[in-house]
């Protein structure tokens, strides 16, 4: 008996049995040693019984050896979708192994299933399967957007497809009644660097809806060399002082990466008492994402003007994440001059051990003597960043 006669038994033994493992061990031997040898109807009979009989991971295990058997597996499958009386986890399954095949054949069954299936895990497993076949699946796609049952997740199998022949159907949606298609359109639209988008970004801006306005300002913070252009940095800046909390800290981040001069925004915002903390935060983040000696000199005058040492330990800590090698030493002064001074936040224990593992990933030899004195700290995790930070600068000396 040869080998692939050997596995064939040993599979046929494995399926009366009802042992599925085994089964589809021994049919994953067989695709790879001889598929072509073998009756590939009868290895997609046993196939399809390790699919319908098997769990979840004995199903995802199997899925490649019906790949493998190519399009004979298609009208299987789709029988399997569109049974009404077969398990939801058993049609995922089917539904996600036709989105595998590149045929023309499975569109419309996967656009059907998706149109009139009412679960939702069952009918975002198909619209991904429709994405994943490419721009053959954009005009079927694109006849879901006229259904507003079916129009959300279209326009999001779209935006998985990243073809440039999206953009024209999505274009259609931008004014769509619902707020969620809206905020998906932008955020798949956004990825092209299409002369139709940027308009379309900037007239979202004022959307009533907060998802909406996030994703338009999400989408134009990846234009920033349009910056001076579009006046980027006036118009985004209002959404600092947005109702929504998210609206605020994406524009944070969104002025970031129009450099320099959307600094001074940032700092007024970050300095005001009546700025709520997260965003704060993400205002400390944005100004070290600068990576400019302007977003260092803010953060150090934000030192000197806030009170909560939350803030200081957040601004010590993004300083030790200074990665241009011309701003580590100024980013290493501020933090050795707060010890010199001596700043309040010195006083606090979290605060002293951030100084000290930020001026160890800052690498600067100027920091040494003071990481000495600080192992001599009374708090025991001080001291232990202490010693880390010298390891780092001086092995020898720690």
């Amino acid at each position: 008996m040869n080998n692939i006669s050997q596995l064939l038994a040993q599979a046929q033994a494995a399926y009366y049995a009802g042992d599925w493992s085994s089964l589809i061990h021994y049919l994953q031997q067989l695709i790879l040693v001889g598929k072509d040898e073998a009756d590939p109807k009868y290895l997609l009979e046993l196939s399809l019984s390790a699919l319908e009989m098997g769990d979840f991971q004995q199903r995802w295990d199997i899925t490649k050896v019906l790949i493998s058997l190519g399009s004979i597996a298609i009208n299987p499958l789709i029988e399997l979708l569109e049974d009404d009386e077969a398990e939801d986890e058993l049609r995922w399954f089917a539904a996600r192994i036709l989105g595998e095949f590149s045929h023309p054949d499975v569109i419309n069954p996967l656009v059907e299933f998706l149109r009139v299936n009412e679960n939702e895990e069952l009918r975002a497993i198909a619209a991904s399967s429709l994405a994943q076949l490419g721009t053959v699946a954009i005009p079927k796609l694109s006849e879901l957007l006229k259904d507003e049952n079916t129009r959300l997740l279209a326009v999001r199998s779209l935006a998985y497809v990243r073809r440039t022949e999206t953009i024209n159907p999505l274009l259609t949606v931008v004014q769509d009644h619902q707020a969620a298609v809206r905020a998906a359109a932008l955020e798949a639209l956004s990825s092209f660097h299409d002369e139709r988008v940027a308009p379309v970004l900037l007239n979202a801006l004022n959307d009533l809806a907060a998802p909406v306005r996030r994703a338009a300002i999400i989408g134009l913070s990846y234009r920033p060399g349009l910056s001076a252009q579009l006046d980027l940095i006036r118009k985004i800046q209002p959404h600092l002082y947005d109702f929504n909390i998210e609206v605020c800290c994406v524009a944070a981040v969104a002025l970031a990466r129009m450099g320099d001069d959307a600094a001074q925004h940032l700092f007024q915002v970050l300095v005001s008492p009546h700025t709520p903390i997260t965003l704060q935060l993400e205002i400390i983040r944005a100004l070290n994402w600068l990576e400019s000696l302007t977003g260092l000199e803010y953060l150090q005058q934000a030192l000197n003007q806030l009170t909560s040492a939350t803030l200081w330990q957040e601004i010590v800590t993004v300083l030790g994440r200074v990665q241009k090698p011309e701003l580590k030493t100024p980013a290493t002064e501020i933090i050795l001059q707060m010890l010199q001074a001596p700043h309040p936040a010195t006083k606090i224990n979290s605060v002293k051990s951030a100084i000290a593992l930020s001026l160890g990933q800052l690498g600067c030899p100027q920091a040494t003597e003071l990481l000495n004195q600080m192992q001599e700290d009374p708090d025991e995790f001080v001291r232990l960043h202490a010693i880390a930070a010298l390891k780092k600068l001086t092995p020898s000396l720690a």
